[in-house]
C-alpha cells in the first residue's frame, strides 16, 4: 500500500506532541487521520509514548492495522473535526484503549483537508463532562430544551448509579407520544395508569425516583414533550429496517433507534454492560454520553428555540 508522505509540518508536530505527552504525563497521542502514514514510523518517533489512530478512511484503517497499531474505526458521517474527535475518544473508551479519566494529546486536521495541522491537550474527564445545552438543542425536534434535558439527566444518573448496587439498562421515548403509543403494547401492568397528569410530571422528584426504581422492568418509558411520563414497560413494535448500528449493542439500542425513526421521536437509551446513554435521532445515534464519576453539569448558551408546527 503507498503511505502519504509525512511532511516537515506534521513531523514538527509529531515532535511536539511527544514532547508535551511526556511533560503532562499524557497517555496517548490520538492522530484523526485522514491519510494513510506509515504508522509504524510515527510510532517509532513518539518512542515510548502510546500512538492511537483515528479514522473513517479505509485505506487509513487498512495500514494501521498493517502497522500493527491500536485503531479506532469511525462510521463515515458529515460531521466537523470537533465531533468527529469526540466521536473517537469515546470510542477508544469503549474499546478500552483509553480510560475516561485520561489525559490524551490529539493531533488532526482542523484547517486544511486532510494534513494534520493542529495539536490538543484533552483531559478526558473533563471533556466528557462538559456536555452543553447546545448538544440538546442542535437536534432538530420540537421537543422543549427542558424535558429533554430532564431525560437525560435521569438515563445518565440510572447509567451511573444503577440500582441496589447492579448495573441497570433502560429506554426512554420522548415526543410525538400519541404515533409512539400506537407503536408499540404493553408488557406489564402499566404503573403509571389512571394517575393524573400533575403526578407523572417527570420534574417531580418523586416520579423521578420511581422511574428508577421502575428502570429495573424490561420496556420503555414512553414521555409526552412537556415532560409527563404517559406509560411504562411497553414494548416497541418498530420495524428494525434498513438501520446500522455499531457492532455489540443489543436490542434495547435496536428498539431506540428503530422507534426514533418511524415515530421521528427521541429514544435515549442506556446501556446496562456500560452506563453508556445514546440519544438516538432518525435512526441513528447523534449523541454518546460516558458514565461518570460526579453529575453532570449543564452550560446554558442562547438558543432560539426550533419552531413550532402549524
Amino acid at each position: 500500500m503507498k503511505r502519504a508522505e509525512i511532511s516537515p509540518q506534521m513531523n514538527s508536530l509529531l515532535v511536539s506532541a511527544r514532547r508535551v505527552a511526556v511533560e503532562n504525563e499524557a497517555e496517548a497521542v490520538v492522530i484523526l487521520a485522514e491519510l494513510p502514514y506509515d504508522f509504524k514510523e510515527i510510532n517509532k518517533s513518539l518512542r515510548r509514548v502510546r500512538l492511537v489512530v483515528a479514522s473513517d478512511k479505509p485505506d487509513v484503517q487498512r495500514a494501521v492495522s498493517e502497522d500493527e497499531i491500536d485503531l479506532v474505526p469511525l462510521l463515515h458521517e458529515p460531521q466537523t473535526r470537533q465531533i468527529q474527535l469526540s466521536q473517537a475518544l469515546l470510542e477508544a473508551i469503549a474499546d478500552e484503549l483509553l480510560r475516561s479519566g485520561d489525559k490524551i494529546v490529539a493531533l488532526y486536521a482542523g484547517f486544511e483537508r486532510t494534513n494534520v495541522d493542529t495539536m490538543s491537550i484533552i483531559s478526558l474527564a473533563e471533556h466528557l463532562a462538559k456536555l452543553t445545552a447546545r448538544d440538546l438543542q442542535q437536534l432538530e425536534t420540537q421537543v422543549p430544551l427542558e424535558t429533554l434535558r430532564l431525560v437525560v439527566d435521569l438515563a445518565v444518573e440510572i447509567g451511573r448509579e444503577g440500582r441496589e448496587g447492579k448495573p441497570v439498562g433502560a429506554l426512554f421515548v420522548v415526543g410525538n407520544h400519541r404515533k409512539v403509543l400506537k407503536m408499540s403494547h404493553e408488557q406489564v401492568h402499566d404503573p403509571f395508569r389512571g394517575y393524573g397528569k400533575s403526578e407523572c410530571m417527570l420534574r417531580n422528584p418523586r416520579v423521578r425516583e420511581s422511574v428508577k426504581e421502575l428502570a429495573q422492568v424490561d420496556g420503555a418509558f414512553i414521555i409526552s414533550a412537556d415532560g409527563v411520563v404517559q406509560s411504562a414497560g411497553r414494548i416497541l413494535d418498530a420495524p428494525e429496517q434498513a438501520l446500522t448500528l455499531s457492532k455489540g449493542l443489543g436490542s434495547r439500542h435496536w428498539a431506540a433507534a428503530a422507534i426514533s425513526k418511524a415515530s421521528n421521536a427521541i429514544a435515549i437509551a442506556v446501556s446496562e454492560s456500560t452506563g453508556t446513554v445514546r440519544i438516538f435521532q432518525n435512526g441513528i445515534v447523534v449523541l454518546r454520553i460516558e458514565p461518570m464519576d460526579r453529575a453532570m453539569k449543564w452550560h446554558d448558551v442562547e438558543t432560539e428555540p426550533p419552531p413550532t408546527s402549524d
